[in-house]
């Protein structure tokens, strides 16, 4: 199971790759995909089957919007999409959607580093020698 999205040039469409493998079909003759997109009508969108017995069809989607989705299996059996975006709570069956995200992801911002201060330039002196005053004290301890 898989979603494949690719998106138009424009932004305003993004084409979704429904995908069932083989094991989650589990040797269904037809498989429908069914959702928000085609107002849960079980029929409308069949989905082709491979050689292999997969099952894939394309749906064309309006750009930076959620949509549920489930398959129908033989018109009898629902079952999730294991890639999906994300689930949902159904609100007509005690079941979770699947969730196809078409929204277009922002390429990540890079941070840039600062620019590394420059030290303050200064001319190459050498420390001052201390001068010697001549006279030296020393303190004695009282007794």
């Amino acid at each position: 199971m898989s979603l494949k999205k690719t998106y138009s040039s424009d932004g305003k469409k993004c084409t979704v790759v429904f995908s069932v493998n083989v094991n989650a079909a589990a040797g269904a003759e037809k498989v429908n995909l069914v959702g928000d997109f085609n107002s849960w009508d079980e029929t409308s969108i069949p989905m082709k089957k491979g050689p292999d017995g997969s099952f894939s069809v394309k749906k064309q989607l309006d750009t930076n919007k959620e949509f549920q989705f489930r398959y129908l299996l033989d018109g009898k059996t629902w079952i999730n999409d294991w890639k999906a975006d994300k689930y949902v709570r159904s609100e007509f069956a005690n079941d979770d959607n699947s969730v196809v995200d078409t929204t277009i992801a922002k390429p990540k911002k890079t941070a840039k580093k600062p620019a590394p201060k420059s030290a303050p330039k200064t001319a190459d002196k050498k420390p001052a020698a201390k001068k010697a005053t001549g006279s030296t004290t020393k303190k004695t301890a009282k007794k």
